[in-house]
């Protein structure tokens, strides 16, 4: 049998589903192939959307018109927006879901989707053509097989198999073959990936044990509620659905270390059994206990699985320790001393592609129309899945219409810097965005990733006309009020009793609007009762009246140092529009060093910002680059 389309989509993970939604809605005919129709989105760690940078991302999915946002939005049991009591640059969103609405949710969607097909199977098998020799790339893909014989062909093909490529699962000793637990591997695809001339290795990720809430002492352990604010995902403004539950804190101590030491003979993290690297920015247990042997004590976190089930997860207690000994451990925690355990956690290792071999579309530089994304380019995270499963989704979509590719720059998005960090540095250990990795984060804020974003999606067909409407009418009314505060000046006499009932400094003489809103202790609520004229402005606004208040605040707060970023942004974009692709023989350019022309020789980078970014090319070999090109 052989079915003919688009675009095959294989794997319905949050890259997979972002980048099936996007290529459909783009006109494209698409088929996502997965083994498990009842397992799509599933989240197979934490239940938890967003987090430091994170939720920046998902943000950006949103904007762009990616569906995460809103699935989580329908999801959510709690939301917070983390380090709120920091600068908005690093203001980041996060929501607990239930897991199980969140894959019932995306199924939906999915399923109700125009141009997109779902198909239950398991791709084993790509199907290429070899390409004249003078081609850019060695190969052509046409489609794909899968065990139970069907055959799919397509222009392009995109892979988002998350970690079920030759997966290996561990707890203790014990190894079952498996991409998660209960569900089988893939064991023949990445052979027939390698053979194209891809290269790939092995990561490792872990999971913690799943808690019963009915053996829980709550008496004994601290309550963390949600935020009650306007704060969402989606910047269409859905609101949350479900009833709020908090999650609850406590920590361990000496008794639960020892017991978990005393198991270190029989993890497979220490005993050889695991030789892949794992996430360091989410260790496991017993890596905390190596790596801080003086601390008695780690803070765990106990969040729900859903609405109505009685499953919680013990965030902070990843392990893949023999399942004794993480219950005994368990017991030791005076709020867990009746601990009846769903599952213990376990370690997976998993096969990944080195991603130095794909373009910024994330596109395969060996095989044209085959797109990777997600965990099998060495990331870990819901949120870095879904970003490049809608990149990946959108250039596949635009491959075949025969239009050109779509990317983000590093001051455009966090999924800029993501995808520009994957294929120009590669990895060694799964990769997590962190704000501290974007040069431009006060430019790429959550609070205005629509401004940035949504636009350029509209012009490429995926936003829709609903979207991109939205975003114009908010940044019509934020420019407006900025607008009124530039032009509207206040006398000291007027604001003064607000100032000091506030404790701030009084007014000497009278200033405008603008620059009272851009002192550090004045918010636009504190001050609104005070001006009736700038009241009467705001009352105009008859939709996200919050949102739009606090954007314009941000804007003007932040207006200094908004444009002295986009001033250095702009200085680095003169080298990202000089192409050097083609234009040098690396290997035979001793004027740089042999390291430098190894990296630029193995990555082939579009620009010289792109070159400028590889670890090992040295500001003198850029300005090398530079007097060889006459600049």
């Amino acid at each position: 049998m052989i079915q003919e389309y688009d675009v095959i989509v294989v794997g319905a993970g949050h890259a997979g589903c972002e980048a099936a939604s996007a290529t459909a809605r783009m006109g494209a005919k698409t088929c996502l192939i997965t083994m498990d129709m009842n397992k799509i989105a599933q989240m197979s760690c934490n239940p938890a959307v967003g987090g430091i940078a994170k939720g920046q991302i998902v943000r950006e999915i949103d904007a762009l018109g990616g569906m995460m946002g809103i699935v989580t939005d329908r999801c959510a049991l709690q939301f917070r927006m983390l380090n709120i009591s920091k600068g908005p640059a690093v203001w980041s969103p996060r929501a607990q879901c239930d897991r199980q609405k969140f894959i019932t949710t995306w199924r939906e969607i999915l399923e109700n989707t125009p141009n997109l097909n779902i198909w239950q199977d398991q791709v084993n098998e790509l199907i290429t053509t070899k390409n004249p020799s003078d081609s850019a790339q060695d190969y052509t893909i046409t489609g794909v097989r899968t065990i139970w014989g069907a055959e799919f062909h397509a222009k392009c093909v995109i892979i988002t198999a998350g970690t079920f490529l030759n997966g290996l699962m561990h707890i203790g000793r014990k190894q079952v073959k498996g991409g998660r637990i209960a569900e089988p591997a893939e064991v023949e695809l990445t052979e027939s990936i390698n053979k194209l001339g891809i290269k790939s290795d092995r990561m490792k990720t872990g999971t913690p044990v799943r808690i019963d809430k009915r053996s829980v002492d709550f008496s004994l352990t601290e309550k963390q509620d949600g935020d009650e604010t306007f704060h969402r995902f989606s910047f269409m403004s859905e609101p949350r659905r479900l009833k709020q539950l908090p999650c609850w804190i406590f920590k361990t101590n000496k008794e639960v270390h020892d017991i978990l030491i005393s198991g270190l003979d029989d993890s497979p993290l220490y005993n050889g059994q695991i030789k892949s690297i794992g996430p360091r920015y989410c260790p496991s247990i017993e890596t905390k206990l190596h790596t801080f042997p003086d601390k008695d004590e780690h803070q765990l976190f106990l969040e729900p699985e859903g609405e109505t089930t009685n499953e919680m997860y013990l965030n902070g207690f990843s392990s893949s320790l023999p399942m004794d000994i993480q219950i005994e451990a368990l017991r030791k925690i005076p709020a867990l001393r009746n601990v009846v355990v769903y599952r213990p956690g376990y370690a997976i290792e998993y096969d990944y592609f080195d991603p130095t071999q794909l373009t910024h579309s994330l596109e395969s530089k060996i095989v044209s129309g085959l797109f990777f994304a997600g965990q099998v380019n060495g990331t870990t995270g819901y949120e870095e899945a879904a970003g490049q499963g809608l990149i990946a989704g959108i250039n596949a979509a635009l491959k075949c219409a025969g239009k050109p590719a779509f990317t983000l720059k590093r001051n455009e998005a966090y999924i800029g810097v993501l995808i520009d960090d994957l294929v120009t540095k590669g990895v060694d250990e799964p990769y997590r965005m962190f704000t501290s990795r974007a040069e431009y984060r006060v430019l790429l804020r959550q609070d205005d990733a629509d401004m940035r974003l949504t636009e350029k999606s509209y012009n490429i067909g995926l936003a829709s006309q609903e979207r991109y409407d939205y975003m114009v009418k908010k940044r019509d009314e934020i420019e407006h009020l900025i607008e009124f505060t530039e032009k509207f000046s206040i006398k000291p006499a007027l604001i003064n009793p607000a100032l000091e009932k506030i404790g701030t400094t009084p007014l000497e003489r009278g200033c405008k609007l603008f620059d009272l809103i851009g002192r550090p202790q004045i918010t636009i609520k504190g001050i609104l009762p005070y001006i009736a004229a700038f009241q009467s402005e705001i009352n105009k606004i008859t939709d996200r009246k919050e949102e739009i208040i606090e954007a314009t605040e941000i804007r003007i707060k932040y207006k200094g140092y908004i444009e002295r970023e986009q001033q250095v942004a702009e200085k680095m974009l003169r080298l990202e529009n000089i192409k050097i692709k083609g234009k040098f023989d690396y290997s035979k350019m001793n004027q740089i060093t042999i390291e430098a022309r190894q990296k630029l020789a193995a990555i082939n980078p579009e620009t010289l910002a792109q070159a400028s970014r590889i670890p090992g090319v040295s500001p003198c070999d850029i300005n090398v680059l530079l007097v060889l090109m006459g600049r």
